[in-house]
């Protein structure tokens, strides 16, 4: 069994929230070209951070995918 506090039930709800957050607001949004302005790699990992770094809320997570992970 994985003890790691990263991988709780809690915390697995907490990255599914933050990435459903994300998907929602960054993974329809195409460029001229009808290709996705941001990529699902993207978005996956900052969803994995966020919950990593001890965030409990998906308060602040909008601004900091901006912040970090977009070009």
């Amino acid at each position: 069994m994985n003890e790691d506090w990263r991988y709780s039930e809690e915390r697995m709800d907490l990255r599914e929230k933050a990435y459903n957050l994300l998907l929602t607001r960054f993974g329809s949004q195409l460029d001229a070209n009808g290709e996705p302005l941001y990529t699902m790699q993207s978005i996956t990992e900052c969803s994995h951070d966020w919950v990593s770094q001890g965030n409990i809320t998906t308060s602040g997570l909008v601004k900091y995918y901006q912040a970090y992970y977009t070009t």
